[in-house]
Formats: C-alpha cells, structure tokens, sequence
C-alpha cells in the first residue's frame, strides 16, 4: 500500500501543486496560469504599480465604486480610453507577463489628467505578486491584456 501511495503523488504531486495560491497574503481565488507566448490580439500596455487604499499613492477613492480597496485584491485602474467612461467597471481582464497570467478586476480610472498615460494598466500589488514579477522589477513593466 505504501509503493502505491508513494506512486499517486508522484503522479498527481504537479496537480497538487497547481491547487495551492502562489502569494499567502493575496486574498483571492486566483491561481498562477502558465501561459503559452503570448497570443494575437493582446493589447500591449506598461503595466505601473498603485495603491488603492486609503493614504496610499492612488490618492481618492476608486471612480467605479467610491471605495478604497486592498491592495491584497487582485485590481486594476485603465487608462481613460480604456477605463471608456466607466464602461469596463467592476469587468475583469487578463494581463500577461512573462509566461504569467492573472486575472484582475477593474475598479478605476488611471486619469490622464493625473499625468496618466494612455497606454497605462494600473496594477495592485497582489496582481504583481500573482505574475510573479521579481520585486526588483517592481514600478513598470511591459505586459499585454484582454478582457476576461
């Protein structure tokens, strides 16, 4: 019975694995997706890092709700044209980076008029810790999105 249960986790070790979140503190439900090279029809973007709670460097509250949120939340805000007045609120998106994917909610406005580039995925610190970047790489990175 021992060699039998000994070769199932073995066999199933890399499902188990895959069970288990990838951040302890991230508070989702979100698992780590390998992703093949990026697929066409991504839309390429800098993804920058932001606070969303109270004090931290988002600055108000988020445009689609009013509230500040957890930095532990897998959210992001859009650039404006993509924000597209709010049409996107509370909608999830893909990004991908580096062979990575996560999953985040769109809860804000990354305003041009805050100096916001057009081109701008505002990320929470959960979703960098979800795509594993290296925190020495923490600030701004290239990445591309979809909607979810």
């Amino acid at each position: 019975m021992k060699i039998f249960t000994v070769i199932l986790l073995v066999l199933f070790s890399p499902l188990i694995t895959d069970a288990i979140p990838i951040a302890k503190n991230v508070t989702s439900n979100h698992r780590l997706n390998k992703v093949s090279p990026l697929d066409s029809g991504n839309t390429p973007a800098s993804m920058t890092i932001n606070s969303f709670e109270k004090g931290g460097d988002g600055g108000s509250p988020s445009e689609c709700d009013g509230q500040y949120h957890s930095n532990n939340f897998l959210i992001v805000a859009l650039s404006s044209r993509w924000y597209n007045k709010g049409q996107r609120c509370f909608d999830y998106i893909n990004i991908y980076y580096n062979g990575n994917s996560a999953r985040a909610m769109v809860v804000d406005e990354c305003d041009s008029n805050r100096g916001c580039r057009d081109n701008i995925v505002d990320a929470s610190y959960a979703v960098w810790v979800a795509l594993q970047v290296s925190q020495s790489d923490w600030g701004q990175t290239a990445i591309t999105w979809t909607d979810a």
